[in-house]
């Protein structure tokens, strides 16, 4: 094959061909704006076949009307040797024969002759319709995203895989007090008080490289920090966006400090209920209790009297009775003692704490002040505790409280009972569960309040105000365990509660 120099072809026909072959629009313009050439995507473009072809052969009428000044400005400032203007982009949009429109980005350069003067202009354009599109559609999506940002009424914070902040929506700013120009391209972990403000950036490495969730698409509670230094909790919900081969996490937030000041004030309530109950409890047995204490009181004064006397008639000749009768007032003292302690207990206003708890003591604890009084009522009670039912994990006072409501009513459904037995039974249920069972041989449970007697202010007594058993199942119910009531076959009824089983080693153990 026979090579030829660029010297050795027709430069003319060179150019031709090049100029056919750009994708790009190649206008030639003579000084009086007049088109003198135009290449093949040029004609393409316009709607035509040849130059000659064109009604007007100026661009001004192809140039839509709003942009004709910055062309013809631009034009008249390269014919005049403006080399500022040179190469300088124009966005002119123009219009095809057809009608359509086509946003195209110019470019002007001065077409020089040997000696110097200007012949010419070479336009150079391409059609930016689609870029200028596709950026109008960016940003509009950026406009509504920013909108997004500045409305949506949860805190948003975006971050890119080294944890730099990127994006700070305007609810965050309230919530933690920064302005968005203040944290951009800081580490999320100046949001977050210790641990995570030190373990944060850890987390988030890990998870890039193992891929193992512990908080995407999960959450959790976590606490943050404000710019003042409170720290708060929050529910941080995080999501993950990949583009560009990079990825992004954005959290959302929920400020929880609401609603931890909302529990704990409903806590607080809750408790006052609670130590009102029993204080009310205590009022009803007042009568009952001071008929106990007064027993090992009279007793004590007994046996101290007749000590009296002995030392009187001498202490060698009675020195067994006298020590006899010192010993029962001990245990008479003791016996006193140990009602007014578990009463105090009892009302005591104190903190819920919750411990490990043996069934049997705490049954024992709760029959001192439970069966007050059933004696002289003509009431026998029985006790069974299964041995495998060892312990619980509870709160001393409140379960206490449950079974003493449910005693008290079983002794007050029995007052005109011919048979009157009251039993409190403990065995061990399924799912790791222990049961206590306190039946009675009363009057039973109306057919009509049944279904609803654990529902505030249903009672079965005509001067109650229904609140006893109600507070009992929330009780039992906060302790994860039930409370229901069945109709005893022997007649009355049976009181089922059921609590969580706790293994006391393992307990130990930690």
């Amino acid at each position: 094959m026979r090579a030829f120099g660029l010297d050795q072809i027709d430069r003319s026909a060179y150019l031709e061909a090049v100029l056919s072959t750009l994708p790009e629009y190649v206008i030639v313009n003579d000084p009086d704006m007049q088109m003198i050439d135009l290449n093949q995507a040029g004609l393409d473009l316009i709607g035509v076949k040849r130059l000659e072809d064109l009604p007007k052969r100026e661009p001004m009428s192809l140039i839509s009307e709003p942009y004709r000044p910055v062309f013809k400005d631009a034009f008249e400032s390269v014919l005049s040797g403006d080399t500022t203007q040179v190469g300088k982009p124009l966005q002119i949009e123009i219009q095809s024969l057809d009608g359509i429109s086509h946003l195209l980005e110019f470019r002007l350069a001065p077409l020089k002759e040997h000696d110097g003067q200007i012949s010419a202009i070479v336009i150079t354009a391409r059609d930016i319709s689609d870029w200028q599109n596709t950026l109008e559609v960016a940003e509009q999506s950026t406009a509504i995203l920013e909108s997004i940002l500045d409305t949506v009424p949860d805190p948003m914070v975006v971050i890119d895989e080294k944890c730099r902040i990127t994006s700070f929506s305007a609810a965050a700013e309230d919530l933690f007090g920064y302005p968005e120009n203040e944290v951009l391209g800081k580490n999320i972990n100046m949001l977050m008080p210790p641990p995570y403000h030190e373990e944060h950036d850890s987390y988030v490495e890990r998870y890039i490289r193992t891929g193992e969730k512990r908080i995407i698409g999960i959450g959790r509670t976590v606490e943050g920090q404000k710019k003042d230094g409170t720290i708060f909790p929050m529910r941080l919900a995080v999501g993950e966006a990949k583009t560009g081969g990079h990825r992004l996490f954005t959290g959302f937030i929920i400020d929880l400090t609401e609603q931890r000041n909302t529990a704990a004030e409903l806590q607080a309530l809750q408790a006052d209920l609670l130590h009102s109950s029993r204080l009310s409890a205590v009022g009803t047995l007042a009568s009952s209790l001071a008929h106990e204490i007064n027993q090992p009181l009279a007793a004590i004064s007994n046996y101290l009297s007749a000590a009296r006397d002995m030392l009187d008639s001498g202490v060698e000749d009675n020195k067994e009775f006298l020590h006899e009768a010192l010993q029962e007032s001990v245990s008479e003292s003791l016996r006193a003692g140990t009602i007014v302690r578990r009463l105090r207990e009892f009302v005591a206003k104190g903190e819920i704490n919750r411990e490990l708890l043996s069934i049997a003591q705490l049954v024992e604890d709760a029959t001192t002040l439970g069966l007050v009084g059933a004696y002289d009522k003509g009431i026998g009670f029985s006790i069974t505790i299964d041995p495998d039912t060892n312990h619980v994990f509870a709160d001393r006072v409140q379960i206490q409280q449950v079974m003493i409501n449910l005693m008290r009513n079983a002794i007050e459904a029995m007052a005109d009972s011919p048979v009157k037995h009251l039993n409190i039974s403990v065995r061990s249920v399924p799912n790791k569960k222990v049961e206590i069972a306190i039946s009675d041989t009363g009057s039973g449970i109306d057919a009509s309040v049944a279904e609803k007697i654990f529902d505030p202010f249903t009672s079965t007594k005509s001067s109650g105000m229904g609140l006893g058993l109600s507070i009992c199942r929330t009780i039992i119910e906060a302790h994860e365990g039930t409370i229901n009531a069945e109709p005893n076959p022997e007649g009355g009824t049976i009181f089922r509660i059921t609590l969580l089983k706790a293994n006391k080693e393992e307990h130990d153990v930690e």
